[in-house]
């Protein structure tokens, strides 16, 4: 009896532990949604970053340590441009996910085939769709003005001045404001933050403390060169002091009416100018760096996919050009890091990314339908490390100035540039083995090294270049490229 009251009892304070411990498993809470901070500057070669390349001197701290805590793409491009404004096609693309040819009509290019209504379909459309919170700041003009009022708040302003509130400071100042806004009333729908900057786009008026670092001025005399400074940048070395032929757009600004430049290709002023760049570069960093610490303040900064990029880059000397209007790597490239969950820490990848595909990729990690308009696709699989790259080749136009323009192709270590301009006065073929010759050097830069150079009528590479050259055609006729150059076949 006295075994079986044992037997009884103990059944019953098992009975009653497993209860006990029933009570506290708890159902699995529902996973956050992550918050979205997209960062894009204005007018910023990858090469001014020591990550791309490492003779740069610019500090910047913060940007450093996101590619080092994230991923770095390394071969990110704008497709190209129609119009003489590269930013006003680039920030269409970035904003609807389409492809260069298939963009609304803008700034004299006419499309009459541009899908009606394409705002609503546009970054701040969708997450506000999705039950997003958005905001938006970033500079006016040369953008997508339909698609950047769908953000719920919009604070925008062009500030390209030296000070906290003609500078980039402001713009850091509208995101710290909104993140205080949504602190108070204890907001917990997550987030778009398109974290838009005016700079370094020139007038590159830096900070004083900044541009005394660099060794820089803001000069302003456009009859005087401006003071040599040891501490100026030095040269990029593919500097010219004039490109060897003309770039086909006549009375470009960018070539002939920058402030601190104008037509000078001198040695003087091109690192002065590279200095005032770092300045409002350096600037951007500190700015990023009050935003992100906030957020992690905030506790949401490791729910956040911080996304770091620019509309196009830029020469400032580089085959003795100044501005974007042309197809080197230079300022076809953009820099691209992406930082947030699942991504690991310390990767590079090719990536093949062209800006078209950010809003798929930002769709597609939010778990938000990617619009029917989009014809970009995702890069989520390379972030997530299933996928080296999108794409095999990459294509890109410039077609600003006179027609048909510039056109490039890249597959693999081979890259094509035609330019066809001015009435067929300018016709003439680059061949480049960027792996070999990365800083795409030409003729005039005196390298003896056979690849480090252009390879187009070197004989040896005659195959290679009828190659390229089907592939281009290839490449115009696949996004509906309605030009054609003059040793094409006529559409």
């Amino acid at each position: 009896m006295r075994k079986k009251y044992i037997f009884l009892s103990s059944l019953i304070v098992i009975t009653l532990f497993g209860c006990k411990e029933n009570k506290k498993v708890e159902e699995p809470k529902e996973q956050k949604r992550p918050n979205f901070l997209f960062v894009l500057v204005d007018d910023q070669s990858p090469f001014d970053f020591k990550f791309y390349d490492s003779t740069s001197t610019l500090d910047a701290p913060t940007i450093t340590k996101l590619a080092n805590d994230g991923m770095v793409v390394e071969n990110a491009r704008h497709m190209g441009a129609m119009v003489g404004a590269v930013c006003t096609p680039s920030r269409h693309m970035i904003m609807s996910g389409r492809t260069v040819w298939s963009l609304p009509s803008m700034q004299g290019y006419v499309n009459p085939t541009a899908p009606e209504n394409l705002e609503e379909n546009t970054i701040g459309a969708v997450f506000n769709r999705a039950g997003y919170n958005t905001m938006r700041t970033c500079k006016v003009g040369n953008s997508y003005p339909q698609a950047n009022k769908q953000f719920t708040v919009v604070k925008d302003a062009t500030k390209r001045g030296g000070t906290e509130e003609s500078g980039s400071a402001w713009h850091a100042e509208q995101v710290l404001s909104y993140l205080d806004e949504r602190s108070a009333v204890k907001e917990e729908d997550p987030f778009f933050i398109y974290f838009g900057f005016s700079h370094p786009h020139d007038i590159r008026n830096g900070t004083p403390e900044l541009l005394e670092k660099y060794g820089a001025t803001n000069h302003t005399d456009k009859y005087s060169l401006p003071t040599a400074n040891d501490k100026q940048p030095p040269l990029p070395d593919n500097y010219l002091n004039k490109h060897p032929f003309h770039h086909g757009h006549l009375e470009l600004r960018d070539e002939e009416n920058v402030s601190g430049v104008w037509k000078n290709r001198d040695e003087i002023t091109v690192r002065n100018e590279i200095g005032r760049e770092y300045a409002c570069s350096e600037n951007i960093d500190i700015q990023l760096n009050k935003v992100l610490s906030k957020l992690e303040a905030m506790g949401e900064l490791d729910n956040t996919y911080v996304i770091y990029t620019s509309d196009h880059g830029i020469a400032v000397g580089r085959h003795g050009l100044m501005g974007k209007q042309n197809l080197y790597e230079h300022s076809w490239r953009v820099p691209l890091i992406v930082k947030g969950p699942g991504i690991k820490a310390n990767q590079r990848v090719e990536g093949n990314i062209y800006l078209s595909d950010v809003l798929p990729t930002l769709c597609d990690l939010a778990g938000i339908d990617i619009p029917e308009t989009v014809q970009g696709t995702s890069f989520k699989p390379v972030l997530m490390g299933e996928k080296e790259s999108l794409r095999d080749v990459m294509y890109g136009v410039y077609a600003g100035g006179s027609t048909p323009g510039m056109r490039t192709v890249k597959k693999g270590d081979w890259k094509l540039i035609k330019y066809d301009v001015l009435d067929g006065k300018v016709q003439e073929t680059q061949l480049f083995n960027i792996t070999e010759n990365p800083n795409e050097y030409i003729a005039q830069h005196n390298k003896s090294a056979e690849m480090l150079n252009d390879l187009a009528e070197n004989p040896k590479y005659a195959d290679k270049l009828k190659e390229m050259e089907a592939l281009l055609l290839e490449e115009m006729e696949t996004y509906g490229d309605p030009f054609r150059l003059w040793n094409q076949e006529a559409k």
